[in-house]
């Protein structure tokens, strides 16, 4: 590519050359096109790494007592969107990062990209600037930052990080016109902005709004709940919420179970502090360093058992210097340009910053894996941490690349892989259907004696699904299950779940059967979502006798289907072309004084309608009009994961400690 852009541009100098008596304008014009042409760098580590080097210069400059010291460091090619947005980020103050917005403006040939002024606006948003946020925005409406455009949920995310509670309303207003259905996380700022301002009214109908209208709430909904419910005093509905979310396949987060430590050990209550601890350990969550102050004070009231495995982890590491005394200026693999001395003017002994690092830009550079790749990264000398080592693999597509970074990170000094990124690493490469390096780590965790957390056995089945290994998942079910320990039932009831799911996935109805049998016959009951998923998945096939099946067990476990199932076998029926069956399951729902939504008798009707079946058609618009023509805009739930229930539930938790009796 390059040889041919050299190629074209020789062309064009040849004919400008015969017209133009500024033969020596262009000449100089000639070299910079080929000089910017050619990358000047080897790989995209290198890259990476003289980035975060001028990233940290830039740090350092923002929090220096010197004004002058950032200019040097706006000079070099190194500059662009990618750093200038990293340096926003890092801005110590709303006034360091204008003056540095200021600075951008000297800067010749530098444009702002929709990174750049996000990260600023953001800022600005974080330290309450209204006025000049309210500019930066107005600016970049009319079209000053070029093709940067400001979206409705970039407002929104601003306005609230400002909290201005009338912009977010206005702009949702705005949105709301123009979008028939609105983000979940549109409907998560709204109310999350409500529930900091303890309008606790507003806040509990703004989720009663989102789940009437279809969204699904997902993690941050819950932790917008789980914090304001502990901001109330509210400990024990904050629990219940919390132990809702896997019957809902919900992740449950680290900031929720740091929220809810949090909670506890302020209240003093120890043992449920306790219980938090073991599911986190299920669910194989690293805990944050934030948790530390919470579980010294636990340990300090006498539960030092449960907590020292948890601090050994949070403990500084002090291998890891800070940026002021680990800068280099005598760098041999300086950038061949010579920035030579980024540091310059910046009193870096008064000011100590960690280096800079962006676990998702470092696993991108790290795209292109070589001999050449792998000597540049020990020489970069990164401090390889478990956090640090499971974040890189998180950001990695390639599950090759993955496992080459992951065989050769066990080699480095200092590291040794544990639980936390062994399971990161197997389900990347379940997820991609790499089974037989899947099974190398499940024997070094059964040959170590690691104990694997029941979350990552799930992962492993559903992963398996995605990437049609039903195999695989079974066997992972079978005999690798004992590696996390005890199973309780509800656990083991969702592993179940999970193996359904993933076996209707790869189209093993058989197996999906005989599995659903071995399950009823040990005694564990499938819950409303897993049959829902389940009579969905046959009846899109047309498997009228097997739907008729899971209905009779569904009532034989003393259950009865919501309206979400039956809109569920309505949308499938209808889709296999089979009306009639649609409408008999239609006068089924109504004979269980249930009414779909409105979207699903839109399309009952209109299938009848296509297959000739008129009558049937009009009796369903009659039994509409039964109901003064009002039908909810949506049925609570989700295949296979959210139950009408369980939504209720959850709202009603939250209304009823949220919102004070009369």
């Amino acid at each position: 590519m390059i040889i041919s852009q050299s190629f074209h541009f020789d062309k064009i100098a040849m004919i400008f050359e015969r017209f133009s008596p500024s033969k020596n304008l262009f000449s100089l014009l000639n070299q910079q096109v080929r000089s910017f042409a050619r990358d000047p760098f080897p790989n995209k580590l290198t890259h990476y790494l003289h980035r975060a080097k001028l990233i940290d210069s830039i740090r350092l400059a923002l929090r220096s007592n010197f004004p002058n010291s950032l200019n040097p460091l706006l000079q070099t090619r190194l500059l662009d969107s990618f750093v200038v947005a990293n340096a926003f980020r890092s801005a110590p103050s709303a006034d360091s990062a204008i003056s540095f917005f200021e600075n951008l403006k000297q800067v010749p040939n530098f444009a702002h990209s929709q990174n750049t002024i996000f990260a600023f606006a953001t800022v600005l948003a974080k330290f309450k600037r209204k006025v000049e946020l309210k500019a930066l925005i107005g600016d970049a409406k009319d079209g000053k930052f070029n093709n940067v455009k400001a979206s409705f949920m970039n407002l929104l995310f601003w306005y609230s990080t400002a909290g201005d509670l009338q912009k977010v309303l206005e702009t949702w207003e705005e949105y709301r016109n123009e979008e028939n259905r609105l983000s979940t996380e549109a409907h998560n700022i709204v109310m999350g902005l409500y529930a900091k301002k303890d309008m606790n009214f507003e806040a509990v109908e703004a989720f009663r709004g989102m789940i009437d209208q279809g969204v699904i709430p997902n993690s941050r909904t819950y932790t917008i709940l789980i914090e304001h419910l502990v901001r109330l005093g509210k400990l024990d509905a904050a629990m219940e919420v919390f132990t809702v979310l896997p019957s809902m396949r919900i992740k449950r987060t680290l900031k929720q179970f740091l929220i809810l430590v949090e909670g506890f050990v302020g209240g003093e209550r120890f043992d449920v502090v306790k219980s938090l601890l073991k599911e986190m350990r299920e669910d194989g969550k690293l805990p944050g360093r934030a948790m530390r102050i919470y579980l010294e004070r636990m340990k300090e009231a006498g539960f030092a058992g449960e907590t020292d495995e948890f601090l050994v982890e949070m403990l500084p590491d002090g291998r890891i210097k800070s940026v002021g005394s680990c800068e280099d200026s005598s760098d041999e693999d300086e950038d061949e340009d010579g920035d030579d001395d980024v540091n310059e003017g910046v009193d870096v002994h008064t000011v100590k910053l960690k280096p800079w690092l962006d676990p998702k830009a470092l696993a991108n550079a790290l795209k292109q894996w070589s001999p050449e790749v792998v000597t540049i990264l020990e020489d970069a000398k990164f401090v390889w941490t478990s956090r640090l080592v499971c974040k890189v693999l998180r950001n990695f597509t390639s599950p090759e690349t993955a496992w080459n970074f992951f065989c050769w990170v066990a080699s480095q000094p200092g590291f040794s892989h544990d639980i936390y990124t062994v399971q990161r690493m197997m389900t990347l490469l379940a997820r991609h259907g790499n089974v037989e390096l899947v099974d190398k780590l499940i024997n070094k965790v059964r040959r170590e004696q690691m104990i694997l957390p029941f979350s990552t056995i799930r992962l492993l089945v559903e992963f398996y699904g995605i990437s049609k290994n039903a195999d695989a998942a079974l066997k992972v079910f079978r005999n690798d299950r004992t590696l996390c320990g005890h199973i309780s039932r509800f656990n083991l009831m969702l592993l179940y779940s999970s193996l359904l799911r993933a076996l209707t996935k790869c189209r093993r109805n058989t197996d999906a059967l005989d599995i659903l049998d071995e399950m009823i016959l040990n005694g564990i009951c499938p819950d409303i979502q897993t049959f829902s998923g389940l009579i969905y998945h046959f009846a899109l096939q047309g498997d009228i006798k097997t739907v008729q099946q899971l209905f009779s067990m569904i009532r034989q476990s003393g259950m009865e289907p919501d309206a979400y199932m039956f809109k569920l076998l309505i949308q499938a029926y209808c889709k296999c072309q089979r009306a009639a069956l649609a409408y008999r399951v239609f006068v089924d729902m109504r004979n269980s004084n249930l009414m779909p939504d409105a979207a699903t008798k839109d399309l009952l009707v209109k299938s009848l309608w296509q297959e000739g079946r008129r009558k049937e058609a009009v009796i369903v618009e009659e039994r509409y009009e039964e109901t003064d023509g009002v039908l909810p805009l949506a049925l609570r739930g989700h295949v296979w994961t959210v139950s009408s229930e369980d939504l209720t539930r959850v709202y009603s938790i939250y209304s009823n400690s949220v919102i004070a009796p009369a």
